[in-house]
């Protein structure tokens, strides 16, 4: 699976005004950009450079629209919220940047980089979940109260913070884009993270659905799990179930008998069914 998984964006929520309303004196001013350094509670791990480059590429033609947010320190400024145009500035070759200067204290300081971020589309399911769990961690915050700042439901609080009890195999892979926060949400249920390893190399190496991933761990939770994946197979076959896995895109067995034997192959939905009886019957269900 190559496709990078992208999450739709959620509703801004009560937001930045909520955590830290704005100052009368707030004015906007020209700071350089070597004078600033970066904030170290920045909750996204990676950036999109293609994403960003397109960003550098409006700011070098219509300038920084939107103001960073920022702190004096010692020696200059900290970035409070804005990396990504902080970023995009710099690799559209400016020297300044428009930035309101604001006075926070340290909790402030990380409640604006999450929730900036997460009201943004900045961030991958990982990358939330990490900052779902500081924001009830460090500030106390109920999945509700997180949820009414960045516009998202309890329930889905809850169930992306579930990726974090994934094994480490399954978030690098929803953190990657090699899975999406669905695929994540279904493997996470499984109980071991061998099981769920196991589970991530199926669904990678075969581009599984969400609903496939679903069906699978339904099945193997089940009293029928996946009777006999793991038993010892003559190398023939393995070999054999491996092209006809590679032909079907689907799971396929084959149990020999001293007379014939049987092939089992699964499918996970009806349309999954449609697509196996076409590649079969060659002719549309």
């Amino acid at each position: 699976m190559t496709a990078e998984f992208r999450r739709p964006t959620g509703g801004l929520g009560r937001g930045l005004s909520a955590l830290i309303p704005a100052a009368d004196t707030d004015r906007t001013r020209e700071i350089a950009l070597r004078d600033i350094v970066l904030n170290p509670d920045q909750p996204r791990q990676r950036f999109d450079d293609e994403a960003l480059a397109s960003l550098a590429a409006s700011i070098a033609e219509h300038g920084v629209l939107q103001p960073v947010l920022a702190m004096q320190v010692t020696g200059g400024y900290q970035l409070v919220a804005g990396e990504r145009r902080f970023r995009a500035a710099e690799m559209a070759g400016l020297e300044r940047i428009p930035a309101v200067i604001r006075t926070v204290d340290e909790q402030q300081r990380l409640a604006l980089a999450l929730v900036e971020n997460l009201q943004r589309a900045d961030l991958n399911a990982l990358d939330e979940a990490r900052a779902f769990r500081r924001l009830a961690d460090e500030f106390g915050l109920t999945h509700e109260e997180i949820g009414s700042r960045v516009g998202r439901s309890r329930p889905a609080i809850a169930n992306t913070l579930r990726l974090l009890d994934a094994s480490l195999e399954v978030q690098a892979a929803v953190g990657e884009g090699r899975i999406s926060e669905g695929h994540g949400r279904a493997i996470v249920a499984l109980e071991t993270h061998e099981e769920q390893d196991r589970l991530l190399t199926v669904v990678t190496g075969r581009a599984l659905s969400v609903r496939q991933t679903e069906a699978r761990v339904r099945r193997l939770k089940s009293s029928e799990g996946d009777v006999g994946e793991d038993r010892a197979v003559d190398p023939d076959i393995e070999r054999l179930e491996a092209g006809l896995r590679s032909a079907l895109g689907t799971k396929v067995t084959l149990s020999t008998h001293r007379r014939g034997g049987r092939i089992t192959i699964d499918y996970y939905d009806d349309d999954d069914l449609g697509r196996l009886y076409e590649r079969l019957a060659g002719d549309k269900p």
